[in-house]
């Protein structure tokens, strides 16, 4: 079974409290990362970052409350051609609105993640779930 390359990062209440913090222009506390430095956590990171800033963006847009967002994101790796074999990303909103409204955000972020967009033609990236009042959907 080839390895899996798993990074997490989050704001607000899904905020990782042993991970790495850096500023954040969406919540007062920052982002935390939990991510190993290597090459391929890298490269999995920018995809749960740029979702997870596209979830505060996009949540304002459409005026859809968010206490907390959480992305962890993982993917392997043909290792005779380091080859991408995808990378899945699951998101966690902590939010006071409807299931719908949450689902519907996310629909909205899954058209206008730029990372996601950047590698998709070349490295399948897809959300492979969501949890909405902690319970998986």
């Amino acid at each position: 079974m080839a390895e899996r390359y798993l990074v997490s990062v989050g704001a607000g209440s899904l905020y990782i409290d042993d991970g790495f913090a850096l500023p954040h222009a969406w919540t007062g506390a920052g982002v935390t990362i939990e991510a190993p430095f290597t090459g391929a956590h890298l490269l999995h990171l920018s995809v749960a970052g740029c979702v997870l800033n596209d979830v505060y963006r996009e949540a304002d847009k459409l005026a859809v409350p968010v206490d907390g967002v959480r992305v962890t994101a993982e993917g392997s790796f043909d290792t005779e051609t380091w080859t991408s074999t995808g990378i899945a990303y699951t998101v966690a909103v902590d939010s006071t609105a409807s299931a719908e409204d949450i689902e519907r955000l996310l629909a909205v972020v899954d058209e206008v993640a730029e990372i996601p967009k950047v590698l998709g033609p070349g490295v399948a990236v897809r959300r492979a779930g969501a949890w909405v009042d902690e319970e998986p959907r």
